[in-house]
């Protein structure tokens, strides 16, 4: 039986990374991978997970099974990111949350539980979108169309042709829309481009579905939450993929959530009782660490504040990277304007670099960048830029 695989094509992401592992140059900069890198280029453990970490050992007594759906008090923390505390969402008990195996989990399993109850029904994402979008809801049985959203001449969204599109879409089909910090581009709706964006969903009857992988890492932990808040207004029901990977560093305990909002505390009881099925015939229960982490950091008062100042720390450097890195083109003398660079969000930017000068890039020069030409600005580091910048002024030549 098994003979009869061929070889399937590497990911084109991760696939990147097993390159750059192989590669002997010492001065090998990797910027396709979505993992933050600190000032010294290293992936570091924050110290409000360590500190989290040390009450978890001290008080755990058991390695019992978690419930099917996970950690009921994660549960309650991710809908406070997402809705706020006081939403009615929560109030009224709209909302089922399921603790997942990552971001990547949540999709999966929210992709699962959508194609049971709504067959025909195609899913839309942006064009482009992050690499595994496609894959992972056409393997759960979608078709997958694309909506525009980039305009590659003015580096911004194509707004007009956006609505156009989602205009068309037929009621019940579902959008997955980018909470902030949209991969590959880096560049987000504004509030009044959400605004614009929720009056179709509500006139066309679409099901809108936010990946929302990246809170706290464009302009702030509330701030991020606006344009997921403005739907969770405007419509009756919605789909929200969470993951911690990112904004508590917590990407190898594969910590994310899906949560479900309803049109009444009695529809989201039903759901509540299929989602379980979903998971249980996938992968039964989820991990407890990375909750137990997550859950334990906003439920304590003094963590909370200095996860958040962590937080910021991390904001900060991402902008101040983007910065040095449009600097350090200008002053090498790079006619190229990549000052667009700067008003971009979160860890991605879409650099404008083609596929050849991105293979070029790699052949040469050891930079490992995906082939769209997106940039991981978090992977950038003040000993690594000027390497970076000359190689790049190199093939723009």
């Amino acid at each position: 039986m098994f003979e009869k695989f061929q070889m399937a094509p590497p990911d084109a992401i991760l696939g990147l990374t097993e390159a750059f592992k192989k590669d002997p140059n010492p001065k090998k900069i990797n910027l396709g991978v979505g993992v933050y890198k600190d000032a010294l280029g290293t992936t570091p453990v924050m110290e409000s997970v360590k500190k989290a970490e040390e009450i978890i050992l001290k008080n755990q007594t058991t390695k019992s099974y978690l419930p099917i759906p996970g950690s009921a008090e994660y549960a309650a923390v991710v809908q406070e990111f997402l809705f706020g505390s006081d939403h009615e969402i929560i109030g009224d008990k709209r909302a089922v949350t399921a603790q997942t195996p990552g971001g990547t989990g949540a999709l999966r399993v929210a992709g699962d539980l959508l194609k049971q109850v709504r067959p025909d029904a195609a899913m839309w994402v942006s064009d482009p979108t992050w690499a595994n979008h496609t894959g992972i809801f056409t393997n759960a049985g979608f078709e997958v169309k694309k909506y525009p959203y980039y305009d590659a001449a003015a580096k911004a969204i194509d707004l007009d042709a956006m609505k156009k599109t989602l205009k068309t879409i037929p009621e019940g089909d579902v959008v997955l829309l980018h909470g902030c910090c949209h991969n590959p581009t880096g560049i987000d709706p504004d509030i009044d481009q959400w605004g614009q964006i929720c009056d179709i969903l509500v006139e066309r009857k679409i099901l809108p579905f936010v990946d929302f992988a990246y809170q706290g890492l464009a302009n702030g932990i509330e701030e991020d939450a606006q344009g997921l808040r403005l739907i969770a207004n405007s419509v009756k029901e919605l789909v929200a993929a969470s993951s911690f990977s990112k904004n508590f560093g917590l990407y190898n305990e594969r910590i994310g959530a899906i949560t479900f909002v309803c049109d009444s505390s009695a529809t989201a009881d039903k759901l509540a009782s299929n989602l379980k099925l979903i998971i249980r015939r996938n992968y039964s229960n989820p991990p407890a660490h990375g909750a137990a982490i997550v859950a334990t950091i906003m439920n304590n008062t003094e963590l909370k504040k200095l996860w958040q100042s962590e937080v910021k720390q991390i904001r900060d450097r991402i902008k101040e990277m983007r910065h040095s890195f449009v600097d350090t083109l200008k002053s090498l003398g790079v006619k190229n304007d990549f000052s667009f660079i700067t008003e971009q969000n979160g860890m991605f930017s879409f650099s404008g670099l083609n596929k050849d000068q991105v293979d070029t890039l790699r052949e040469k020069y050891s930079i490992y960048i995906v082939g769209s030409g997106r940039i991981n600005v978090a992977g950038m580091t003040a000993g690594n830029m000027n390497t970076l910048c000359k190689a790049i002024a190199e093939v723009l030549k």
